[in-house]
């Protein structure tokens, strides 16, 4: 039986991923920080096998590699890694040692979008530290597998979203008393005029990506593919929609950006200004053509769901 280790599969991703896994018949072992159970509950998490190991520690002591090499894996899925130095570690430890090796990444990668829908082969041009350090990732992985045969693959998912968290929302932050606002037909103020994209996918189309992945290995060892919805849409279209669920019409108003971030929190703009000086918009076309990857959900399809949940749990007011 084929043995794939997941770290950091007790996530938003591993949440769909790791049945998946064990529905398709692999052995599997989840890699975690601590004992944190999935977002959603399912059966198949009775027969994978849970280590727990701290990577930043291991990672200091120059441990993490061995210890995922001594788990005696032949697929490895890394959902956790944001260091080059981290990387770098644990392929040294695995080189030679597994059939392929999966890395996720971020549309992050690219910086802001100039020609969209964003192709994978376009130069990069990332900015801060994530969206930096996952590009030197992907760089140093290909350079890996196209030069020294080692079997890596890069998923780059957009904005993940799925019951059981809040999405990034319609003011490009993850403040969820935004939904409350539409739903309640109250008045939001966007910044500039609403026009910068988002890009969503759905936690479980990102494991569909993985699957397609592990199930494709030839055409995927050595490449990169973007894993988002069909679509991006704009922070206006995406309010608009939300407030259409709730049978209201948005009431949207705008203020240039440097008059918007003075009604804000420190942490609401900087992560209202990461996601829109970005402007993520990207293209799938490769992962079809390559890999047969079908999104499941459209961008409104996925962030309804996590809506639907928000407002179940008590956490979006409608009336």
């Amino acid at each position: 039986m084929t043995r794939v280790i997941v770290i950091g599969g007790s996530g938003h991703v591993g949440t769909y991923l790791v049945p998946r896994l064990v529905e398709a018949g692999f052995e599997v072992v989840n890699v975690a920080r601590g004992q944190r159970s999935a977002y959603q509950p399912h059966a198949a998490w009775s027969k994978v096998e849970t280590v727990v190991l701290d990577r930043e520690a291991e990672d200091r002591a120059g441990t993490f590699g061995a210890k995922i090499s001594d788990l005696r894996p032949d697929i490895v899925i890394d959902m956790i890694c944001f260091t080059l130095p981290s990387a770098q570690l644990l392929v040294d430890a695995l080189r030679g040692r597994v059939e392929h090796f999966l890395h996720t990444g971020t549309i992050w990668v690219h910086g802001p979008s100039v020609a969209v829908p964003t192709p994978e082969t376009v130069a990069r041009r990332p900015f801060g530290e994530y969206g930096t350090q996952k590009a030197a990732i992907e760089a140093y992985l290909m350079h890996e597998a196209q030069r020294n045969a080692f079997p890596a693959t890069i998923v780059h998912p957009g904005h993940i979203v799925g019951p059981g968290w809040a999405p990034l929302n319609p003011a490009g932050h993850f403040d969820p008393s935004v939904f409350s606002t539409l739903a309640q037909g109250k008045e939001l103020v966007l910044p500039n005029f609403g026009l910068e994209t988002v890009h969503h996918v759905h936690a479980d189309d990102v494991a569909q990506m993985f699957m397609k992945a592990i199930g494709n290995w030839s055409m995927a060892v050595g490449e990169a593919f973007h894993t988002v919805s069909a679509q991006a849409v704009s922070l206006r279209g995406y309010a608009e929609a939300v407030s259409s669920w709730f049978g209201q019409e948005a009431k949207l108003s705008y203020l240039p950006w440097e008059q918007w971030k003075q009604q804000h929190s420190p942490e609401i703009v900087e992560q209202t200004l990461d996601h829109i000086a970005r402007s993520p918009n990207c293209s799938i076309d490769k992962a079809r053509r390559h890999l047969d990857y079908q999104p499941r959900y459209s961008s409104f399809e996925a962030v309804r769901e996590a809506v639907d949940w928000l407002v179940a749990q008590g956490i979006v007011a409608t009336g």
